[in-house]
């Protein structure tokens, strides 16, 4: 595993976290802007970290799993459980 895989994988984490909070605030606030935008950043700055955390670390997504290495790679890295944060 790459060195920066931990840190990218926590950033990963945090967005993620925001990114559904804003999500569930957005359903019973539809109208503010604010929230909008502040959701449309959070998941900018969340693809392109996930893109390199896929092509550095391992597939995030079950879908991802064995598309750039050419073999089934979906288990090796440690399972969540087994990763210091």
């Amino acid at each position: 595993m790459n060195g920066n895989c931990p840190t990218l994988l926590r950033q990963i984490m945090e967005l993620s976290f925001t990114s559904l909070e804003l999500a569930l605030f957005l359903d019973t606030h539809p109208g503010c802007q604010d929230a909008l935008s502040d959701f449309r950043r959070v998941n900018e700055k969340l693809r392109p970290i996930m893109d390199e955390y896929q092509r550095a670390c391992a597939p995030l997504v079950l879908s991802e799993a064995g598309m750039n290495t050419g073999r089934w790679n979906w288990i090796d890295e440690p399972w969540p459980w087994e990763m210091n944060y």
